[in-house]
């Protein structure tokens, strides 16, 4: 594992809040989750020019938990482009404020989206 978060912006920074805990008082997997979904769709939405829909999502493993007080810090960037889908690799790190302003790896995975029309069809992700 990597010890130091990727050399871009971040798509997203957002606080972990008390309301999101789970029953263990750790920020719950689903808000991670969620928050990985739209930092990965700015980005596929961004690549595809219009709009994008999320089909799958590759292994995910919590590696850390996030907890209170944290900030979530979400990378995404296109990792593969197809005919009308993308990979969008995500990596989630937390920022512990209340510890010693240290960075660590929450989780990553790889979101697949495809690009789709105002109906919803496919379309083809513009080269």
């Amino acid at each position: 594992m990597t010890d130091t978060p990727p050399q871009t912006e971040a798509v997203l920074r957002v606080p972990a809040r008390p309301a999101d805990v789970n029953v263990n008082g750790d920020i719950f997997g689903g808000w991670v989750l969620s928050q990985m979904d739209s930092a990965a769709g700015v980005v596929a939405r961004e690549r595809a020019n219009g709009r994008v829909t999320t089909i799958a999502l590759d292994t995910m493993k919590f590696i850390a938990p996030v907890r209170v007080g944290d900030i979530l810090c979400v990378y995404a960037w296109v990792d593969r482009v197809g005919r009308t889908s993308m990979g969008i690799h995500i990596e989630a790190w937390a920022l512990r404020q209340m510890e010693d302003f240290r960075m660590e790896k929450v989780t990553e995975a790889t979101f697949t989206f495809v690009a789709i029309d105002e109906g919803g069809r496919p379309r083809e992700v513009p080269s």
